[in-house]
């Protein structure tokens, strides 16, 4: 039954709207000084979001599952703590997307929210079946993508992923109607250069970079997405001589090439949002110098904030691992849990991270840390030496 609902939504039915500075705002003002410490919330491209946001990664691909996430989403929202949810097509094979629609519809139909209170990301990229179907992952992609010509078999990388814009397109018609959205705030190439790299050379791979921004920015002047970004696991944290090493002035150049076919006009490019790892552990985004802008070496942040790129990172608690880490017990005794600890330290950076969280004593934990105000640029400092040195 909610196969069909999604598949068959049409225009009138699906959320209309987008994050504003307006309604970003409003939510802001509900909530800072209340449910939530003054200073929880950051200007992000003009938007007042939260500095912890809501991930959607884990999960089985069952009913019991969604009903977890959609409880954990409304929980989050309704309390102020959250206004930021990321998801990905792939994620729980198109379940974990559904669940964030179902969720938003019931938050905006109660007048819990509105639509332009709130950020909505995804991800595509990644090749991925439909659970809701009964088919299996090589039948339903031969089924819908390459009977109907959407891709060929040697479009595939060996890790999975296809940034050919037919199937991004495919895929971002999909994720529309899986959240019963008009318009998706933020849709990231999802680990473009790690699953392809191996497949391709560079030059091939930034071709093909190029092609998808340039479908981005049409989708952006058609109202169907606001911005795009690239979602990563290493390609911006490893060393210079890596191969799936990338530098972020490079991409913002290829997104700025795209602006300027498409709208006339480079500087008003949608690629202001990037996403990877960072925790008390993969720490590299604020400490390794991996980074050239105007030909001067530089962190990520320091990169990013030149280059007017706004980012979400992934994994504070490492999935968990950090939980039981002597560096975590080290860490701001003022704070009870380690969960609360890492997400402290990662909050209190330049970016804001996604938590991902589904049974209610994880979301009621991790909702406390928005009640105590970010560390200080000192105190966040002095953790990062500390930990760099371990």
């Amino acid at each position: 039954m909610i196969t069909i609902i999604y598949l068959l939504s049409i225009k009138g039915m699906m959320i209309q709207g987008y994050a504003t500075r307006e309604g970003t705002e409003r939510f802001k003002l509900k909530h800072e000084g209340r449910s939530t410490a003054y200073g929880h919330f950051k200007d992000f491209q003009g938007l007042a979001l939260t500095s912890i946001g809501m991930g959607t990664y884990l999960g089985r691909a069952d009913g019991v599952t969604d009903e977890l996430v959609i409880s954990a989403v409304n929980r989050s929202i309704s309390s102020g703590a959250m206004n930021v949810i990321d998801t990905a097509i792939n994620y729980r094979f198109q379940k974990a997307e559904r669940s964030v629609g179902r969720a938003l519809k019931y938050l905006v139909e109660e007048n819990t929210i509105s639509r332009d209170e709130v950020f909505i990301s995804t991800k595509n990229g990644y090749l991925t079946h439909d659970a809701d179907l009964n088919m299996d992952f090589w039948e339903y992609v031969h089924t819908y993508l390459i009977k109907r010509g959407v891709i060929s078999p040697e479009d595939i990388s060996s890790e999975y992923n296809c940034i050919k814009v037919s199937y991004l397109e495919d895929q971002l018609k999909r994720s529309l109607s899986n959240l019963g959205l008009e318009c998706i705030d933020l849709i990231y190439l999802h680990n473009a250069v790690e699953s392809n790299i191996h497949d391709m050379d560079k030059t091939t791979l930034m071709n093909m970079l190029s092609e998808a921004f340039k479908f981005y920015e049409q989708k952006r002047a058609e109202g169907i997405i606001r911005y795009y970004g690239m979602a990563t696991w290493t390609c911006f944290r490893v060393a210079q001589d890596s191969r799936d090493y990338i530098n972020l002035e490079d991409i913002v150049r290829l997104a700025e090439e795209a602006s300027l076919k498409v709208n006339g006009d480079k500087d008003v490019h949608g690629l202001r949002f990037i996403q990877l790892p960072f925790n008390l552990m993969m720490h590299e985004a604020a400490t390794l110098k991996n980074q050239v802008v105007n030909g001067k070496s530089m962190t990520l942040f320091e990169a990013a904030g030149m280059l007017r790129i706004n980012i979400f990172t992934s994994v504070p608690l490492m999935q968990g691992r950090l939980l039981n880490s002597d560096i975590t017990s080290r860490m701001m005794n003022d704070l009870s849990s380690y969960a609360s600890r890492c997400l402290q330290f990662a909050r209190s950076s330049p970016a804001i991270p996604l938590v991902g969280q589904k049974r209610p004593e994880h979301v009621e934990e991790n909702l406390k840390v928005a009640e105590v105000k970010p560390l200080s640029e000192d105190e966040f400092n002095a953790i990062l030496a500390m930990v760099s040195t371990v």
